[in-house]
């Protein structure tokens, strides 16, 4: 993906680690997967033990820092891997969605790191831009009724094939490139901002890779893929 210059210059450190991976059979759920859910969410509560510790966990710092500053109240709109996080320390499981996002979900807990998927049939992984938003430019979120129209300040990643917004990174992708149980290939992203080093996010995507690959490839289509 590329980054336009401006934002480079505005945000040095700046950065997105992509992964795809193909061949996916998507569920709405899974039995091994609800329970390798609830062993992590374990670990996470023995790990943190307040959400004092939260607030000062330096990636979720490096988030908000940057929340506020493309236009986002990271108190209202808490950055994902922060809010998740929060959700099992207050006792609540994670959300079943589907094994896809349930499996990133579980690696952005852990990591700390915020994760987007797209549909690979829904976009041009080789067209697309993060730029600066455009005044009144439209975007309809995952889980919103009508589009919102941008300020202007909010950072956004563009498909220029169609000049479809895909994402206001790093807090919202689009409904109309989301992942569902008919998606076969994703294009994920371990999204950076300044104050996140490459090896957390290469951290981040290790673990996505291992996460999805065993809940979301069947083995025989894997040994299918490497032999063709």
């Amino acid at each position: 993906m590329q980054i336009s210059e401006d934002l480079k210059s505005a945000y040095q450190g700046l950065q997105v680690l992509e992964l795809e991976i193909n061949n996916l059979r998507i569920k709405k759920n899974n039995t091994d997967l609800e329970e390798f859910k609830k062993r992590k969410q374990e670990e996470i509560r023995q790990k943190i033990k307040s959400l004092e510790e939260v607030k000062n966990l330096s990636i979720f710092r490096a988030y908000r820092n940057f929340y506020w500053k493309v236009g986002v109240d990271p108190t209202k709109t808490r950055p994902a891997g922060e809010a998740l996080t929060r959700r099992i320390l207050g006792g609540k499981d994670l959300p079943t969605i589907n094994t896809l996002v349930d499996s990133y979900n579980i690696a952005s807990a852990e990591s700390f790191v915020a994760i987007a998927a797209f549909d690979l049939a829904s976009i041009s992984k080789d067209s697309l831009l993060m730029r600066r938003a455009k005044v009144e430019e439209l975007f309809l979120g995952i889980g919103m009724n009508v589009p919102i129209k941008l300020s202007g300040v909010e950072v956004v990643i563009e498909d220029q094939d169609n000049s479809n917004l895909i994402a206001v990174y790093p807090y919202r992708d689009s409904d109309a490139s989301k992942v569902t149980e008919k998606t076969r290939d994703v294009l994920m992203m371990m999204c950076g901002v300044p104050g996140i080093s490459i090896e957390d996010l290469k951290a981040a995507e290790r673990l996505t890779r291992n996460y999805v690959e065993k809940y979301c490839i069947r083995v025989d289509d894997a040994v299918s893929s490497l032999s063709s």
